[in-house]
């Protein structure tokens, strides 16, 4: 098991960001769908906890397949995907990815959200890991190394500056001095208990939690201007219009993939025909 905390501030307050994620998330999942990649609703539904009282709950399927290298490809099945279940009390959410496929293999965030600049250290101080060691992340959403196959300049928060919040563009240090600011605490833990494997995966999770964490919170302030005007049921209306969208694309090129993905006997038919 590998713990990390991270911590990433943006310059929007906690309220704000309750519309502005939900608005990053509807809109960044169809845009990963382009190619039958991306992101399946499968529930979306209101949830009520005894401890965290009324929320929200969500369970998709982020499809995968394409993304694996060939040799993975060949022997997981043609319709690859990884669950995902959030548990949404904001500003406290539980999110939780598994694989059938992968039994051994697990991902569980714990966040929080506050109007601070990432100053709390005992903010998990009631989490079920709060005594376990762990790292201590800060990411930059402006000056921290995106991937390149991620970046665009229109999300650039070096150069972007919102024309209805005037916010941005953001210098260096800007955590020191931006007003509002808050900061979202993840606590992640990631899981691959396979004897010889697991401190590498579990390093190389851990780093593509980062990178999509950098890119998702860039793009939730990139994008402010669509959403800042939203209220919650703006951006629900939004959210159920865009998971419609999503699901048709995603469903559709995933049966195509089915039927025209070659089975494994095809792979071993071939190997043995180029050989």
């Amino acid at each position: 098991m590998l713990l990390k905390e991270y911590r990433i501030c943006m310059p929007l307050t906690v309220e704000e960001y309750r519309i502005g994620q939900l608005y990053m998330i509807s809109k960044h999942s169809h845009e990963q769908s382009d190619r039958g990649e991306g992101v399946e609703v499968v529930q979306n539904e209101p949830f009520e906890d005894p401890a965290h009282g009324q929320g929200q709950f969500t369970e998709k399927r982020v499809y995968l397949n394409s993304k694996l290298p060939s040799w993975a490809r060949a022997v997981v099945p043609n319709i690859f995907y990884v669950t995902e279940k959030a548990w949404n009390y904001y500003p406290y959410t539980i999110t939780e990815y598994t694989c059938s496929f992968l039994p051994k293999f697990s991902i569980h965030i714990e966040t929080k959200y506050e109007d601070n600049k990432g100053s709390n250290d005992n903010i998990f101080s009631e989490s079920e890991n709060k005594d376990q060691e762990r790292e201590v992340c800060f990411v930059d959403i402006a000056y921290d190394e995106i991937p390149e196959r991620y970046y665009k300049e229109s999300e650039d928060l070096r150069y972007f500056k919102s024309e209805k919040t005037s916010r941005g563009m953001l210098q260096e240090g800007w955590r020191d001095n931006q007003e509002p600011i808050m900061c979202s605490y993840k606590l992640v833990t990631v899981k691959f208990e396979v004897w010889g494997l697991q401190t590498r995966v579990e390093q190389f999770v851990h780093k593509v939690v980062r990178d999509v964490l950098l890119l998702g919170h860039r793009q939730a302030f990139a994008w402010v201007d669509e959403w800042i005007d939203m209220n919650l049921d703006d951006v629900r209306e939004y959210e159920k219009s865009m998971h419609e969208q999503t699901n048709i694309k995603v469903c559709h090129e995933q049966q195509e993939h089915s039927t025209n993905s070659p089975s494994l006997d095809d792979i071993e038919i071939h190997d043995k025909v180029s050989t």
